[in-house]
């Protein structure tokens, strides 16, 4: 006997039906055929199974599905032991992976493998990582610091591996992010410019972008698809933009950036709509700036920060300054390796992070690379969780053109499924590591480690070779994508973007979130 567990009457069932069919396939399709004896064949407590007619129960509904259905049909999440092999089918990879690095980086990005933190001259790992260094990529966070690497973990929780740990309040990283950023774009991008070759080169900086009047100033109003030959208009006419602000509310900030006329438009920079958004004052602008790093009522000082985060002005200045100096001096080999984030705002703050790298030339530096999987909370909030009445409108910034006015979660990801925004079918075999709730209804096979799934996960090894043998071919790994090419985004420029505020780097503060934001399904 292996380690697998199988539901006692469906597998008593099967073997009737294979015995009698002497074909795996048949027996699965006469099985599920009769929904009611199928159905309540399920639920009893779950026996012992032997490895190789795990596999093959396994196989013969995967194949089954596939080819009756479709392979897309046939769901895992992306850290189940069967996701390679789905993948390799076509089937539908779940991923829990957030969207702020396809975002910023680009579709497909290639980030660093475990063995190249160890050559990184400065780490930081952020969010809940007690996952990474308690597993098998430990070694690799101690390699690095054997060589002089600098850790420092930020988290709610302080950790054993690293040099520092900056502990923050539960949901609030993004404060400290773009805190971070000020200090980085004040004293990197204004008292000195170490890296404004790399921001005109690789990154959207150089930009122009449109600004449309709206109330008593000027708000971005989308790029122009040309890039300026400087980073700045500095010097140039100046006007008020109104920029969002959640802190304090949905509020405004009022804010000057330099602006050239563009036959009957006003245009600025993506660079100078940044400063402005992280509030890094230039004389002569007009609006409401902050008076320096001590400021604690303008966002977003250092000291603002430490009102939100719990982490004193000081090391957050310091950790900003570290992390700039040390991607000068090595010409980028600074990382940042994500942890679970705990805030409905985790993609604002992920983006937030991601800004970090883009300012500092360390684009490369996101451990955490990117894929093409279908995100699990929309997957379920289509196929499991019904119809919602949250209101979707409700996280829109003060000047919103009403875009989600008294629209729900679910009819907006219809909207963008319909526009071609990628979303797999209902499963029918659904392989996943641990439980997960609402579940879709209609699942034939639910392959997991609790007693409501109907079999434990087999060895995807025998599965492999199971399924190869029922359908006479060599099952495909799952193919790795090219890296993407192209600069990395400070802007997204997208409507539903600019709707919720979000289309520049952003800090919203910990509070209710939605199943699904619009901004998740910004690609």
């Amino acid at each position: 006997m292996g380690g697998s567990q199988v539901n006692q009457a469906l597998v008593r069932l099967y073997f009737e039906m294979r015995d009698g069919l002497r074909d795996p396939l048949a027996a699965w399709a006469k099985l599920t055929g009769n929904s009611q004896l199928y159905q309540r064949s399920r639920g009893e407590r779950r026996v012992p199974l032997d490895d190789a007619t795990a596999a093959e129960l396994t196989a013969a509904a995967i194949a089954y599905t596939a080819a009756c259905h479709g392979a897309e049909h046939v769901a895992a999440l992306a850290t189940s032991p069967l996701a390679p092999l789905v993948g390799g089918l076509g089937g539908a990879v779940l991923t829990e992976h957030p969207c702020a690095p396809e975002q910023v980086l680009g579709p497909r990005f290639s980030g660093p493998g475990p063995d190249d933190w160890a050559r990184a001259a400065h780490v930081l790992l952020w969010g809940e990582n007690n996952r990474l260094v308690r597993s098998a990529d430990t070694p690799w966070v101690i390699a690095g610091r054997y060589k002089g690497q600098k850790v420092v973990a930020i988290g709610t929780h302080p950790t054993r591996l690293s040099d520092e740990t900056l502990v923050v309040r539960p949901g609030t990283d993004g404060a400290l992010a773009m805190a971070m950023g000020h200090v980085l774009l004040k004293e990197f991008f204004l008292d000195r410019t170490p890296f404004a070759a790399h921001a005109m080169e690789r990154t959207d900086l150089p930009f122009l972008v449109r600004l449309r009047e709206r109330e008593s100033g000027f708000v971005p109003g989308g790029l122009t698809g040309g890039a300026y030959g400087r980073l700045s208009l500095y010097g140039a006419e100046a006007v008020e933009v109104l920029l969002p602000r959640f802190d304090d509310g949905p509020g405004i900030l009022r804010r000057g950036v330099p602006v050239l006329r563009d036959g009957g438009e006003l245009v600025t920079t993506v660079f100078d709509l940044l400063l402005a958004a992280y509030g890094v004052a230039r004389p002569g602008l007009p609006g409401v700036w902050p008076g320096g790093y001590e400021d604690r009522a303008q966002p977003y000082t250092p000291a603002w920060q430490e009102a939100y985060t719990g982490v004193a002005a000081s090391r957050a200045l310091k950790t900003a300054r570290e992390l700039g100096v040390t991607a000068e001096k090595t010409g980028g080999r600074c990382v940042i390796v994500p942890g679970r984030l705990e805030t409905p705002h985790a993609d604002t703050a992920y983006r937030a992070m991601l800004a970090l790298l883009v300012l500092t030339g360390c684009g490369g530096g996101w451990a955490q690379a990117g894929h093409d999987g279908v995100p699990l909370v929309p997957y379920l909030c289509l196929h499991a969780c019904g119809e919602d009445r949250s209101d979707v409108g409700a996280l829109s910034w003060a000047l919103a053109e009403g875009l989600f006015a008294r629209r729900s979660a679910r009819s907006v990801l219809l909207e963008a499924v319909a526009a071609g925004w990628p979303m797999a079918p209902p499963p029918r075999v659904l392989a996943l590591p641990r439980p997960i709730y609402p579940l879709p209804p209609g699942v034939d096979l639910l392959i997991g480690p609790d007693e409501h799934c109907d079999l434990s996960p087999p060895d995807p090894e025998l599965v492999a070779e199971t399924l190869a043998k029922l359908s006479g071919a060599t099952v495909p790994a799952e193919p790795a994508g090219p890296a993407g090419a192209g600069r990395m985004r400070l802007l997204v420029d997208h409507a539903w973007m600019h709707e919720y505020g979000e289309a520049l780097p952003t800090y919203r503060p910990p509070g209710l979130g939605l199943p699904v934001k619009p901004t998740q399904l910004v690609r």
